[in-house]
């Protein structure tokens, strides 16, 4: 039987836009927001939009290596090539959006109109319609803003969206799914325990899971006569259900984010 393989690689795309993303930014997402269900007393979420967030973000930021040192690729630690990356991973994927979190509690005399201080950043990924399920990620709390109540309030927050029934009462609606899950470099115990203390539970580890940038560290050392040179990555998967919300996890969220309030 005779056949061909007439496959070509696709040119790079080049977007058709500068650095901050298309004007007027669209965050191109193909499911539910809802915005005002995206906010606590002391924090809140809203699109990351680089002409407006980006220059606090990275100023905010003394030691980029050090604060990325756990993702798995290399390069964001410059601004440009982080927006170029989130665009390409976030904005063009209609099932993923990236947050700014906004501290409330600390004004910004340069932006008042924000209601708060640029606190962070936080991810809904690869939603899935199908399956009902969504990864939480690109949690990334600015140094200032560690070992606060940013992330428990940061987390609680999407939680509680992912699980609550779209239009549950008057006052509560979000987007009803089955799954959410995290995941985390096998050896990032401040990602493993955060998620742990909001009631996600541990469910194993990928292993292998992601072929690092060469001289990246924390990775592990791959075979001598492997394809590629950069280490590899362990992820571990942390994971809550709907059962495991109805069953006691929405009362660990409360009561967490009641203890950093």
């Amino acid at each position: 039987m005779a056949y061909v393989n007439a496959y070509q690689p696709p040119p790079p795309a080049k977007p058709a836009y500068g650095l901050h993303g298309p004007v007027p930014y669209d965050i191109n997402v193909a499911f539910p927001l809802d915005f005002t269900q995206l906010e606590t007393p002391r924090l809140k979420l809203a699109p990351f939009i680089p002409s407006i967030h980006a220059a606090k973000y990275h100023a905010a930021i003394s030691d980029p290596a050090h604060l990325y040192r756990y993702y798995p690729f290399s390069g964001i630690e410059d601004p440009e090539s982080y927006l170029l990356f989130m665009d390409t991973f976030v904005r063009q994927n209609p099932y993923s959006v990236l947050f700014a979190i906004i501290d409330k509690t600390t004004p910004d005399p340069d932006y008042p109109e924000w209601g708060g201080k640029l606190a962070g950043t936080i991810a809904l990924l690869n939603y899935s319609p199908m399956n009902l399920s969504v990864e939480i990620g690109v949690v990334c709390i600015l140094p200032t803003f560690q070992r606060t109540h940013v992330a428990t309030h940061a987390v609680g927050v999407l939680l509680k969206y992912c699980f609550t029934m779209p239009c549950a009462s008057q006052s509560e609606s979000g987007l009803g799914l089955r799954r959410a899950h995290w995941y985390a470099h096998s050896d990032n115990e401040p990602s493993l325990r955060l998620a742990a203390r909001m009631g996600l539970r541990r469910e194993g580890t990928l292993r292998w899971a992601w072929v690092l940038p060469v001289g990246k560290a924390l990775g592990k050392t791959p075979r001598k006569t492997d394809l590629l040179a950069g280490p590899g990555r362990d992820s571990a998967i942390m994971a809550m259900s709907w059962e495991d919300w109805e069953d006691g996890a929405r009362e660990i969220v409360t009561t967490q984010m009641a203890r950093m309030e």
